[in-house]
């Protein structure tokens, strides 16, 4: 059977997440339940990362078997037409090798979390980023975060139910920068944690209000202790943006 890769784009806004749940609609239910429609197959699709309820994608990865050997531009355009008027979109598809692995044959994935630095509320960013009032330093944010950047062991931004066999991850980029209001946070790595990003920007947020300073992450990250966490930050500002092979 042909395999094929897909670049999705999603609204995580209405979902549970990309993982099918028994009582709550997924990103995966909606792309499966579009595929059925269009080709009668009842597949099973694939993704590279299994984004939480609420977290968006500008270039989530994920691959599919089918009967039929597509041509690739009316694959995603038919897709596409199913998949309306659910808030996910298919970018393109590709024919790719049979052992291709959306998951497991991914060598790094990229991760922007948007805060919007203001008093006023949000209103075109609203559920696409994370209003803080509190004036953020930037910069200290910044330099705070190439503490987490590298080889450790990151239980303290690991969430209680994680089910990774283990917390030892490779932090391989962590940059914080800042245009006008907004503040975006750039994070690359093999594989994450389960709300690790989250979980690291939400601490980043006590450096840049003036709460901690980066000692104090520091110690946060060395305790290795998830009570140690500063917080969570929501998931309207993170997206999956680039999944690389």
């Amino acid at each position: 059977m042909p395999r094929f890769k897909l670049t999705l784009e999603y609204d995580g806004a209405p979902f549970s997440g990309w993982q099918r749940q028994a009582n709550a609609v997924s990103v995966q239910e909606a792309v499966e339940a579009a595929l059925l429609a269009l080709t009668g197959e009842d597949v099973h699709v694939q993704a590279a990362g299994r984004t939480d309820a609420g977290v968006h994608a500008s270039g989530q990865t994920a691959h599919v078997d089918l009967a039929r050997d597509w041509r690739c531009d009316v694959l995603r355009d038919a897709l596409n037409a199913w998949l309306r008027p659910q808030p996910v979109a298919a970018l393109a598809a590709e024919r790719v090798a049979p052992d291709f692995n959306a998951r497991f044959s991914a060598v790094r994935r990229h991760y922007l979390y948007r805060i919007v630095n203001r008093r006023a509320p949000l209103t075109f960013e609203r559920g696409r980023a994370w209003l803080v009032r509190r004036r953020l330093d930037a910069r200290a944010m910044h330099d705070a975060a190439q503490r987490l950047v590298g080889f450790h062991d990151f239980s303290t931004f690991r969430d209680s139910e994680c089910q990774a066999n283990s917390p030892l991850r490779t932090l391989e980029r962590f940059d914080v920068s800042r245009e006008d209001d907004v503040i975006a946070c750039r994070v690359s790595a093999r594989s994450f944690l389960h709300s690790q990003v989250r979980s690291m920007v939400g601490s980043l947020e006590h450096v840049g209000s003036g709460r901690w300073r980066a000692a104090d992450l520091v110690d946060a990250l060395e305790a290795r202790d998830r009570r140690r966490c500063g917080q969570v930050a929501p998931p309207d500002g993170l997206f999956l943006t680039q999944v690389d092979y």
